[in-house]
């Protein structure tokens, strides 16, 4: 936030100087109100900070969450409710309400309950560190205070001892100093006299052995349900313990010639202006009739939880509600849905649009998505359940050296370094003592299992029936557009439609401009043969920064080719063993990429444990490497194809254009 104000401030950003000009008119109003005493029209012009020049130079002070809390204030409240002031930089990190003070003692508890009942509807959707609280300020006529312990009273909070104990209990008691000796001879005592710490100092230090058998069970039920495929599994242990896969084997060999593409190897749409959702030009004649006589579906990638954009929070990334638009803040999905209902008006067609999810997310999409109605969208909106999913196994001695030899690191001083050194040993021999490669099942259910990878999405779709029965329910369906949730700018255009349906390929993948902040891979020319190149499989991390294209991953797909690619049609889809089979065949054809997670076990009470992990993972992309799919490449403008990877991005996103050309794509409701 420091940095977003102090860039708009050195560039004298037009809107945002108008802006400070108007927060400095308003503090002086502020400072009048306060000598006055008039508490009422302190409360009005914070709120007028707030709703005015605050959100023009920040606009990231607001989300979903507090609008809604303004909005109940205000509609439980009425003139009750005198005003708002928003103390934190980041929308929630602290803020003020205003009420009459007749009414001060219930609107306290009220807001209490309404701001907890609040975050609980939305914690899916929104990350919160914790549940928000009231503070009752109050004067402290005391001052600063404190009290001398001495003798056997002179011992530490227990909150203390929860920390420290059992990391002193654990060394030689030789190592400890005088002072953590005594310490520890307290504790020893306090527990002997039966004050109840006895018992609370085992439990944070002994693991819980309760349940072992139950969360067995339960990963069990979950990878059944999530469609867990053993056969693949033991193939994927058997090549990683062979050394037939791994991290150094993700590389392709370091003879292999990469080039960049030449403007003539691909369909270059970038002179085209594909900020409206139609085109009445001849070029775009066959888009403009497949999606008349309903051809066309949407499916956008919403499996996973996007980790990278809430910081690692447990939210779902498609509900989250990133922006405004239109005056409201709207979410990855809900901002999907306008584009498609903007096409289906305009074409005159209940464009299908699927959303897939995993194991983590399709609950709260589909909880949410029946809550709002699918925000009115008159088309069929279906949801793909995950039906791929993967168990995390022990590393390699193989894997783990090159973990942390060969991919960088931090370097450090002299004595951290044998730390780290020491731990890698320690982290080697738990792997070797455990078995190599063997499942890793000791932990919570949802910490073993792992997601396999975007290529497994459109499997899904085959897998778990959804294809047949939109197939079936509408045979005229012939291409779907493949999307990642956070690629905001793609949309049904006709013109890369038509572009699609004269190539005659199979898949038609998108790219873009590469820019500084595009990783993962990109269009290249491979010992000759045009395809996309994933960051994982680069032989030198240099050679990416020579393509000029970043594929976005948004991909035209004629169906009836890539089912032939499976061996399937659309009478085989009704055959769930045959998919089955041509699932897996197709998945072997194709590069496995290995990576190394950490993973947090805890136990006791307050004690964890960290361990890296193996899983493996399949990329969409590589569908381009296979000899008998044929692939087309559409270069289009770097907004169509922008992809929203770190909340960091959002206020460039906005100043550029960006979200504006966004907004000219959707109808909102």
């Amino acid at each position: 936030i420091l940095e977003m104000v102090t860039e708009k401030y050195l560039v004298l950003a037009a809107k945002e100087w108008e802006a400070r000009l108007d927060a400095q008119r308003i503090f002086e109003l502020i400072v009048d109100a306060l000598v006055r005493g008039d508490i009422r029209r302190v409360a009005q012009l914070t709120t007028e900070n707030f709703t005015g020049p605050l959100q023009a130079i920040i606009p990231w002070c607001t989300n979903r969450f507090t609008e809604s809390m303004l909005e109940q204030c205000r509609e439980r409240w009425g003139d009750q409710f005198w005003g708002f002031l928003m103390l934190g930089g980041m929308s929630g990190g602290g803020m003020g309400f205003f009420f009459e003070p007749a009414v001060q003692a219930e609107a306290r508890q009220w807001l209490l309950e309404t701001l907890v009942a609040t975050k609980r509807s939305m914690q899916t959707r929104l990350p919160f560190a914790m549940d928000p609280v009231v503070y009752d300020f109050a004067i402290n006529d005391r001052g600063s205070w404190c009290e001398l312990l001495t003798g056997e009273s002179a011992t530490m909070p227990d909150g203390y001892y929860a920390i420290v104990a059992p990391k002193l209990i654990r060394k030689d008691i030789r190592e400890l100093s005088e002072q953590s000796q005594r310490e520890l001879m307290r504790l020893n005592r306090s527990c002997r006299e039966g004050d109840g710490r006895a018992r609370w100092l085992l439990d944070r230090l002994l693991p819980q052995a309760q349940a072992e058998s139950d969360t067995k069970s339960q990963l069990a039920e979950l990878l059944k349900a999530n469609g867990f495929d053993r056969a693949q599994h033991e193939q994927i242990r058997a090549d990683l313990l062979s050394g037939r896969i791994g991290l150094s084997e993700n590389r392709l060999p370091p003879q292999t010639v990469i080039l960049d593409v030449a403007r003539d190897d691909m369909i270059d749409l970038r002179d085209y202006h594909l900020s409206s959702a139609t085109d009445n030009s001849d070029e775009a004649q066959l888009g403009r009739e497949a999606l008349r006589s309903g051809q066309v579906a949407v499916v956008s990638l919403a499996a996973g939880v996007g980790s990278r954009w809430t910081g690692g929070a447990g939210v779902v990334k498609g509900l989250h509600p990133f922006a405004k638009f239109a005056g409201k803040h709207r979410s990855f999905i809900e901002v999907h849905l306008a584009k498609s209902r903007l096409t289906s008006e305009l074409f005159n067609c209940a464009v299908p649009h699927v959303f897939t999810t995993g194991y983590m997310t399709h609950g709260p999409m589909e909880t949410h998505l029946a809550n709002v109605s699918n925000y009115g969208y008159a088309g069929p909106v279906l949801l793909s359940k995950g039906m791929s999913v993967g168990l995390r196994t022990i590393p390699t001695a193989r894997d783990l050296r090159f973990f942390w030899e060969e991919m960088p690191h931090q370097i450090l001083d002299e004595q951290q370094q044998k730390v780290r050194e020491s731990g890698q040993a320690a982290i080697l021999g738990w792997a070797k003592s455990v078995g190599e490669a063997n499942d890793y099942t000791d932990n919570l259910p949802q910490q073993c299992m792992h997601p396999v990878g975007h290529w497994y999405e459109i499997p899904n779709m085959l897998r778990n029936g959804l294809l047949h029965r939109m197939l079936t329910d509408r045979p005229s369906l012939k291409y779907l557009l493949l999307h990642n949730i956070d690629t905001l700018g793609a949309n049904l255009h006709p013109l890369v439609l038509s572009k699609h349906i004269e190539s005659g390929a199979c898949l038609s993948f998108e790219v873009v401009g590469r820019r500084m902040e595009d990783r993962g891979g990109g269009l290249a020319v491979v010992d000759g043969k045009r395809r996309l190149l994933e960051g994982m499989a680069m032989p030198n991390e240099r050679d990416e920064f020579g393509l000029t294209y970043y594929s976005s991953m948004t991909t035209w797909i004629d169906i009836d080719q890539l089912l032939a690619s499976f061996r399937l049609d659309r009478l085989k889809l009704a055959n769930s063993a045959a998919v089955d089979q041509a699932v897996r065949t197709m998945a072997t054809k194709l590069p496995t990429y290995i990576t190394i997670k950490d993973v947090k076990k805890r136990w006791g009470l307050g004690q964890e444990d960290v361990f890296p992990v193996t899983q493996f993972e399949k990329l969409w992309g590589d569908m381009s490497t296979l000899s008998d799919i044929a692939c087309e490449y559409i270069a289009v403008e770097t907004m169509r194809g922008q992809q929203m990877k770190d909340p960091g991005q959002l206020d460039a996103w906005v100043r550029d254009g960006s979200a504006a050309y966004i907004d000219g794509l959707c109808k909102w409701i």
